[in-house]
């Protein structure tokens, strides 16, 4: 059984999750004022490109990490697979596989993407996401294993039963994990609405995007450089939380409901 307890490690916006996080690490995590926000969709390819990234930096001491669900394909954005949709998503697909090596299966490439019947919608897995950060379970454990599943197991990530299985595999009580997901489904829009406040307010394109915060200080963390170098990200993350990082603006990838870079 995989330990999703949160630490003081990864929150969720908006979402009170159980804390067992030591008073002693949030002093900690509150004296250094380190913080990286990461914007993104569980439906977003170039997310599952940063996932390697903000898996490695979710590790480091001192710096929390902030998920902000931004509904990429909720609501009327949602799409049902098609061959047009398959014959979009493949290119940005094999680019991020060349880029940084995350796998993508078959069962995704000619199963999930040839199944007409399959709904690409991301209110349920950022649903589950939630139900498990207001559990006390590690939100980005739930994504990472939300993406896995999508990208190179195929699975339906927008069904519950799939859902349910997954956080099921995480140590999650099932009934506790249905009743959360119920709960969220309530909350979920105002979720997207505050990301989407927040991507305003920073002029933020797309998906993914990430802040780093420090001393009330925000900067647009470009991961072009950094995609498949997970090690130089961290890195990187490690002087700039002693040092002003560089200003150099590095073409970012991303993808909104209307395209990817």
């Amino acid at each position: 059984m995989v330990n999703t307890n949160l630490g003081a490690k990864v929150v969720l916006q908006g979402v009170d999750a159980a804390d067992s996080t030591s008073s002693t690490a949030r002093h900690d995590n509150e004296a250094r004022k380190v913080l990286l926000s990461y914007i993104f969709d569980p439906l977003c390819g170039w997310c599952y490109a940063a996932a390697p990234l903000i898996h490695a930096a979710a590790k480091l001491p001192n710096l929390s990490v902030q998920l902000h669900a931004g509904g990429m394909m909720s609501g009327a954005n949602r799409q049902t697979v098609s061959p047009a949709l398959r014959n979009y998503v493949m290119p940005h697909d094999q680019r991020i596989a060349q880029l940084t090596g995350q796998p993508f299966g078959e069962d995704y490439f000619n199963g999930l993407l040839l199944d007409t019947n399959a709904i690409f919608d991301s209110t349920p897995p950022t649903l589950a996401i939630l139900a498990a950060a207001a559990l006390g379970h590690d939100p980005l454990a739930m994504l990472g294993r939300i993406q896995t599943a999508h990208y190179a197991e195929g699975q339906r990530i927008a069904d519950g039963t799939v859902l349910l299985a997954l956080a099921t595999e995480l140590g999650i009580e099932s009934a506790a994990f249905a009743a959360a997901m119920n709960e969220q489904a309530s909350q979920v829009d105002a979720h997207f609405a505050k990301t989407r406040a927040v991507m305003q307010q920073e002029g933020l394109r797309g998906f993914p995007s990430l802040l780093l915060e420090i001393e009330g200080q925000r900067q647009h963390i470009d991961i072009g450089p950094f995609l498949g170098k997970p090690a130089e990200f961290v890195a990187w993350l490690e002087l700039a939380a002693v040092a002003e990082a560089s200003e150099e603006q590095v073409r970012a990838v991303f993808c909104t409901p209307e395209s990817c870079a």
